[in-house]
Protein backbone atom coordinates (compact mmCIF):
# COMPACT_ATOMS: atom_id res chain seq x y z
CA UNK A 1 0.00 0.00 0.00
CA UNK A 2 1.36 3.17 -1.05
CA UNK A 3 1.72 6.03 1.96
CA UNK A 4 1.79 9.68 1.17
CA UNK A 5 2.54 12.05 3.59
CA UNK A 6 0.55 14.77 3.06
CA UNK A 7 0.20 16.48 6.41
CA UNK A 8 2.90 18.82 6.09
CA UNK A 9 1.59 19.91 2.59
CA UNK A 10 -1.66 20.13 3.92
CA UNK A 11 -0.12 22.91 6.67
CA UNK A 12 1.20 24.93 4.24
CA UNK A 13 -1.83 24.95 1.72
CA UNK A 14 -3.70 26.53 4.64
CA UNK A 15 -0.26 28.97 5.20
CA UNK A 16 -0.67 30.00 2.14
CA UNK A 17 -4.59 30.65 1.60
CA UNK A 18 -4.30 33.23 4.96
CA UNK A 19 -1.17 34.75 3.22
CA UNK A 20 -3.65 34.65 0.12
CA UNK A 21 -6.95 36.14 1.96
CA UNK A 22 -4.78 38.73 3.84
CA UNK A 23 -3.77 40.03 0.80
CA UNK A 24 -6.82 40.08 -1.20
CA UNK A 25 -8.29 42.17 1.69
CA UNK A 26 -4.97 44.43 1.57
CA UNK A 27 -5.52 44.98 -2.26
CA UNK A 28 -9.19 45.84 -2.34
CA UNK A 29 -8.45 48.50 0.56
CA UNK A 30 -5.64 49.69 -1.67
CA UNK A 31 -8.00 49.94 -5.11
CA UNK A 32 -10.45 51.71 -2.90
CA UNK A 33 -7.56 54.24 -1.48
CA UNK A 34 -6.65 54.89 -5.34
CA UNK A 35 -9.93 55.80 -5.83
CA UNK A 36 -10.44 58.42 -3.19
CA UNK A 37 -7.20 60.09 -4.18
CA UNK A 38 -8.37 60.24 -7.61
CA UNK A 39 -11.41 61.48 -6.79
CA UNK A 40 -10.33 63.94 -4.39
CA UNK A 41 -7.87 65.67 -7.15
CA UNK A 42 -10.83 66.46 -9.29
CA UNK A 43 -12.88 67.74 -6.47
CA UNK A 44 -9.80 69.89 -5.22
CA UNK A 45 -10.55 68.43 -1.82
CA UNK A 46 -7.72 69.71 0.90
CA UNK A 47 -7.76 66.13 2.50
CA UNK A 48 -5.70 64.84 -1.01
CA UNK A 49 -2.17 64.98 0.16
CA UNK A 50 -3.51 63.07 3.62
CA UNK A 51 -5.22 60.40 1.29
CA UNK A 52 -2.08 59.93 -1.11
CA UNK A 53 0.20 59.10 2.49
CA UNK A 54 -2.29 56.85 3.49
CA UNK A 55 -2.34 54.94 0.07
CA UNK A 56 1.54 54.95 0.54
CA UNK A 57 1.48 53.21 3.78
CA UNK A 58 -1.18 51.06 2.62
CA UNK A 59 0.59 50.06 -0.68
CA UNK A 60 3.79 49.62 1.83
CA UNK A 61 1.80 47.19 3.87
CA UNK A 62 0.54 45.23 0.69
CA UNK A 63 3.73 44.34 -0.97
CA UNK A 64 4.98 40.95 -1.68
CA UNK A 65 7.28 38.32 -2.71
CA UNK A 66 6.51 35.43 -4.65
CA UNK A 67 3.60 33.70 -5.72
CA UNK A 68 1.55 36.28 -4.99
CA UNK A 69 2.60 39.15 -6.53
CA UNK A 70 1.38 37.72 -10.10
CA UNK A 71 -1.96 37.50 -8.40
CA UNK A 72 -4.47 39.28 -10.62
CA UNK A 73 -5.93 41.65 -7.57
CA UNK A 74 -2.02 42.40 -6.71
CA UNK A 75 -1.39 43.42 -9.95
CA UNK A 76 -4.82 45.69 -10.36
CA UNK A 77 -3.49 47.23 -6.77
CA UNK A 78 -0.33 48.20 -7.98
CA UNK A 79 -1.87 49.73 -11.23
CA UNK A 80 -4.59 51.50 -9.55
CA UNK A 81 -1.66 52.97 -7.17
CA UNK A 82 0.34 54.31 -10.34
CA UNK A 83 -2.55 56.00 -12.04
CA UNK A 84 -3.33 57.72 -8.22
CA UNK A 85 -0.27 58.88 -7.36
CA UNK A 86 1.28 60.02 -10.85
CA UNK A 87 -1.81 62.10 -11.05
CA UNK A 88 -1.48 63.39 -7.52
CA UNK A 89 2.21 64.26 -8.50
CA UNK A 90 1.30 65.57 -11.46
CA UNK A 91 -1.04 68.01 -10.45
CA UNK A 92 0.76 69.04 -6.99
CA UNK A 93 4.47 68.38 -8.17
CA UNK A 94 4.37 68.99 -11.97
CA UNK A 95 6.10 65.56 -12.64
CA UNK A 96 5.34 62.08 -12.84
CA UNK A 97 7.06 59.45 -10.24
CA UNK A 98 9.05 57.05 -12.28
CA UNK A 99 9.12 53.26 -11.95
CA UNK A 100 11.88 53.06 -9.71
CA UNK A 101 10.56 55.35 -7.26
CA UNK A 102 7.13 53.40 -7.20
CA UNK A 103 8.73 49.99 -7.12
CA UNK A 104 6.55 48.44 -9.14
CA UNK A 105 6.85 46.10 -12.19
CA UNK A 106 7.12 47.18 -15.30
CA UNK A 107 4.14 46.03 -16.52
CA UNK A 108 1.84 47.57 -13.88
CA UNK A 109 3.84 50.87 -14.18
CA UNK A 110 2.64 51.09 -18.18
CA UNK A 111 -0.46 49.81 -17.45
CA UNK A 112 -1.11 52.55 -14.71
CA UNK A 113 0.13 55.07 -17.37
CA UNK A 114 -1.94 54.14 -19.89
CA UNK A 115 -5.23 54.41 -17.07
CA UNK A 116 -3.71 57.74 -16.48
CA UNK A 117 -3.94 59.69 -19.48
CA UNK A 118 -8.21 58.85 -18.99
CA UNK A 119 -7.98 60.97 -16.09
CA UNK A 120 -6.21 63.42 -17.50
CA UNK A 121 -8.19 64.03 -20.05
CA UNK A 122 -11.49 64.14 -17.55
CA UNK A 123 -9.28 67.10 -15.58
CA UNK A 124 -8.61 68.89 -19.16
CA UNK A 125 -12.13 68.62 -19.52
CA UNK A 126 -12.96 70.57 -15.90
CA UNK A 127 -10.31 73.08 -16.65
CA UNK A 128 -12.02 73.61 -19.59
CA UNK A 129 -15.79 74.11 -17.65
CA UNK A 130 -13.81 76.30 -15.17
CA UNK A 131 -12.62 78.59 -18.15
CA UNK A 132 -8.87 77.41 -17.26
CA UNK A 133 -8.32 77.03 -21.31
CA UNK A 134 -4.51 77.44 -20.42
CA UNK A 135 -4.10 73.81 -18.23
CA UNK A 136 -6.73 72.08 -20.11
CA UNK A 137 -3.95 72.16 -23.05
CA UNK A 138 -1.34 71.74 -20.94
CA UNK A 139 -2.87 68.46 -20.35
CA UNK A 140 -3.11 67.73 -23.93
CA UNK A 141 0.59 68.09 -24.99
CA UNK A 142 1.53 66.30 -21.85
CA UNK A 143 -0.71 63.14 -23.06
CA UNK A 144 0.64 63.68 -26.38
CA UNK A 145 4.13 63.38 -25.22
CA UNK A 146 3.01 60.07 -23.45
CA UNK A 147 1.56 58.43 -26.46
CA UNK A 148 4.70 59.72 -28.06
CA UNK A 149 7.18 57.84 -25.66
CA UNK A 150 4.89 54.90 -25.30
CA UNK A 151 5.21 54.65 -29.28
CA UNK A 152 8.84 54.02 -28.74
CA UNK A 153 7.87 50.28 -26.33
CA UNK A 154 7.20 46.67 -28.21
CA UNK A 155 4.23 46.29 -26.36
CA UNK A 156 3.43 42.32 -26.64
CA UNK A 157 1.14 41.50 -23.85
CA UNK A 158 -2.76 41.41 -25.17
CA UNK A 159 -4.31 43.40 -21.80
CA UNK A 160 -1.81 46.14 -21.91
CA UNK A 161 -1.95 46.19 -25.56
CA UNK A 162 -6.03 47.63 -25.31
CA UNK A 163 -4.77 50.03 -22.74
CA UNK A 164 -2.43 51.35 -24.88
CA UNK A 165 -5.27 51.42 -27.41
CA UNK A 166 -6.70 53.47 -25.43
CA UNK A 167 -4.22 56.49 -24.76
CA UNK A 168 -4.67 57.24 -28.81
CA UNK A 169 -8.65 57.15 -27.85
CA UNK A 170 -7.96 59.79 -25.05
CA UNK A 171 -5.71 61.63 -27.35
CA UNK A 172 -7.93 61.94 -29.67
CA UNK A 173 -10.84 63.60 -27.38
CA UNK A 174 -8.28 66.30 -25.82
CA UNK A 175 -7.53 67.08 -29.59
CA UNK A 176 -11.43 67.51 -29.90
CA UNK A 177 -11.69 69.52 -26.78
CA UNK A 178 -8.28 71.39 -27.90
CA UNK A 179 -10.12 72.15 -31.06
CA UNK A 180 -12.83 73.28 -29.06
CA UNK A 181 -11.19 75.55 -27.19
CA UNK A 182 -9.68 77.65 -30.11
CA UNK A 183 -13.42 78.00 -32.24
CA UNK A 184 -14.82 79.27 -28.93
CA UNK A 185 -11.73 82.08 -28.80
CA UNK A 186 -12.54 82.55 -32.20
CA UNK A 187 -16.58 83.07 -31.91
CA UNK A 188 -15.47 85.46 -28.76
CA UNK A 189 -13.03 87.09 -31.18
CA UNK A 190 -15.70 87.75 -33.82
CA UNK A 191 -18.77 89.03 -31.37
CA UNK A 192 -16.13 91.20 -29.47
CA UNK A 193 -15.48 93.07 -32.84
CA UNK A 194 -18.89 93.10 -33.65
CA UNK A 195 -19.93 94.71 -30.14
CA UNK A 196 -16.93 97.09 -30.79
CA UNK A 197 -18.20 98.33 -34.42
CA UNK A 198 -21.75 98.97 -33.10
CA UNK A 199 -20.52 100.71 -29.81
CA UNK A 200 -18.50 102.55 -32.24
CA UNK A 201 -19.73 102.92 -35.51
CA UNK A 202 -17.89 106.40 -36.39
CA UNK A 203 -14.39 104.97 -35.06
CA UNK A 204 -14.50 102.37 -36.91
CA UNK A 205 -15.39 103.89 -40.44
CA UNK A 206 -12.98 107.05 -39.84
CA UNK A 207 -10.42 104.35 -39.23
CA UNK A 208 -11.49 102.38 -42.58
CA UNK A 209 -10.91 106.13 -44.36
Amino acid sequence: MVRLDLKHINKEMQLFDKRRDAMLQKCHEAIRFSKRVIYAIHRDDKKVDSLAKELKDKIQQLRTRGELQFSATYKVAMQEYVEAICLYEFITKNKFPTQKELFVSAPDYLSGLCDLTGELMRKANYFAIDGNTKDALRVKEIVDKIYEQLLQIDIRDNDLRKKFDSVKYNLQKLEDLALNIQKRKLIRKKISHHSSVASHPHRHQDSAK
